[in-house]
């Protein structure tokens, strides 16, 4: 079921109007960086979609043992106390994993809305059409565009309960000191009471990390170097993808696995009516996929100003999803 709570269409329009001023922003810094939230055009939705299946890629696969075969003690630690809740997904993607969720929670008769949040309207499109025949019971409102600004959105409205799901190990995506400076914001814009239930993708053998972002079948360069290919089709630039290769790094010591672009040669790419210039062997920053320890968690969450509710672990303790709720 896809309620529509107002006159405009369920699904918020996101203007991508900052994505020529973000990719010109980070390509004239040093050194050079481009934003992971704008991997995810159609081409970019369906090479994830193939990252997540390959035998390396272990996040998937850690995160839907805890949400398949843990699914009644993984509610049990989120559910408000005998109250309807929203129950907010940021990044939802295709919820492979929280469609276990909600097919319990339906099930178990919980009055919720699940609202779904992503920056793919393609995405959400496709979620759509898959919980709508699938769990036809589901009420849905899917919200498109940045996370805050959609929970704001969320806010606006229901005065329900929040219960806020951020899968995936995402959390990752971002610096320590960014990741901080996320939570505190995810603070900010709940009430008190209301809970959030993060994955972390936990520290282990440095080998199995770096095989996870660096497949021999080269799916996750593709991954990257489509990003070139998106910033040439829809801002008209000339980036020559073959000029570029795709490298990845771990240190098994800050926990940082990061993603880099590599110009093969000289070379300059226009971008509208800017000439970026790139030295033989300089690097894009492209992604950090940051992996944590127990410590560094909890340290999170408390320095987040939440209270720790708990967490549950996947059978082999690689990964974890926290619940903090908002004091």
């Amino acid at each position: 079921m896809n309620l529509q709570l107002d006159k405009a269409s369920p699904t918020e329009n996101y203007h991508t109007d900052s994505f020529q001023s973000d990719v010109l922003e980070g390509l004239k810094k040093s050194p050079k960086k481009l934003s992971s939230k704008y991997f995810y055009d159609k081409t970019g939705d369906r090479l994830f979609q193939k990252i997540m299946a390959m035998p390396e890629y272990y996040l998937t696969k850690c995160e839907l043992d805890i949400f398949k075969n843990k699914t009644a003690e993984l509610a049990q630690l989120i559910l408000p106390e005998n109250e309807p809740f929203d129950l907010i997904e940021l990044g939802a993607g295709d919820a492979l994993k929280s469609s276990y969720l909600l097919q319990y929670l339906v099930k178990e008769g919980v009055d919720f809305t699940y609202m779904p949040i992503d920056i793919s309207g393609n995405i959400l499109s496709l979620l759509n059409k898959k919980l709508n025949d699938e769990i036809p019971e589901l009420k849905i409102v899917s919200l498109e565009g940045e996370y805050f600004e959609m929970l704001q959105k969320a806010a606006l409205l229901s005065s329900r309960k929040k219960v806020i799901l951020f899968l995936g190990g995402n959390i990752g995506n971002m610096s320590l000191e960014e990741s901080q400076d996320f939570c505190l914001g995810l603070n900010k814009n709940l009430n008190s009471g209301d809970i959030i239930l993060i994955g972390f993708d936990l520290k282990k053998n440095p080998q199995v990390i770096l095989d996870a972002y660096n497949d021999k079948k080269g799916i996750t360069a593709a991954f990257n170097l489509n990003l070139l290919r998106r910033i040439n089709r829809e801002l008209g630039a000339d980036f020559k993808t073959d000029q570029f290769q795709h490298y990845e790094t771990y240190d098994p010591i800050t926990g940082a696995c990061r993603s880099f672009l590599i110009s093969l040669k000289d070379q300059k790419v226009t971008i509208g009516d800017e000439i970026i210039s790139f030295s033989e062997n300089e690097y894009i920053d492209m992604e950090v996929s940051q992996k944590f320890s127990d410590d560094q968690i909890k340290e999170l969450g408390k320095k987040s100003g939440f209270k720790i509710v708990g967490e549950i672990k996947d059978s082999k303790k690689w990964f974890v999803d926290a619940v903090w709720q908002v004091k």
